[in-house]
């Protein structure tokens, strides 16, 4: 809005995305304490660039800025985590699989859940995130992540099968 102070402003339109600025950063760092951390900081830098804003919507550009932040500290911290290995069974498609989405829904164990996801590296385990747990488009995934529409894609099935991969041993049994 013109003449809108610029703390107003960005409280109208950063602050409400503190909660998915948080569950972006617990799930890429693993650690509730270092997302709260993480989270003030990346509030610290949005603060400190928000005069660059022109955005209406704050949220990509938040999301962004948390990324960068924690990926930051990633490889400061815990440079292990944010490698990724092949592996030719995760990584083919095969058509006899069942849908990952009938996986997690029919799961009744939020621990067996959050254990699969933590289990994914960061790269995979952000794009689930933004995607299925805060409604991201994939367009809006690239931007935060700043790659192409295609890698949030290839991303997402990679994901998808992983979490498969982990779910279906320990879904239960049809008899």
């Amino acid at each position: 809005m013109p003449g809108e102070d610029q703390s107003i402003r960005f409280e109208r339109v950063v602050l409400p995305h503190l909660d998915s600025a948080y569950n972006l950063a617990r799930w890429l760092v693993r650690n509730g304490t270092d997302a709260q951390d993480l989270v003030q900081e990346a509030y610290l830098r949005a603060w400190k660039g928000f005069a660059g804003f022109r955005g209406v919507d704050g949220r990509g550009w938040l999301l962004a800025i948390v990324r960068n932040t924690c990926y930051t500290w990633l490889h400061e911290n815990r440079r292990h985590e944010l490698a990724v290995e092949f592996s030719e069974d995760l990584h083919s498609q095969d058509d006899e699989v069942p849908e990952p989405a009938r996986l997690l829904a029919e799961s009744t164990s939020r621990q067996t859940l959050e254990k699969a996801l933590q289990e994914l590296p960061a790269e995979f385990r952000e794009v689930i995130v933004l995607r299925e747990l805060d409604g991201c488009s994939y367009k809006e995934i690239s931007e935060i992540a700043g790659v192409p529409i295609g890698t949030v894609m290839s991303r997402l099935a990679r994901a998808r099968v992983r979490l498969q991969a982990c779910l279906a041993p320990r879904a239960p049994k049809e008899v």
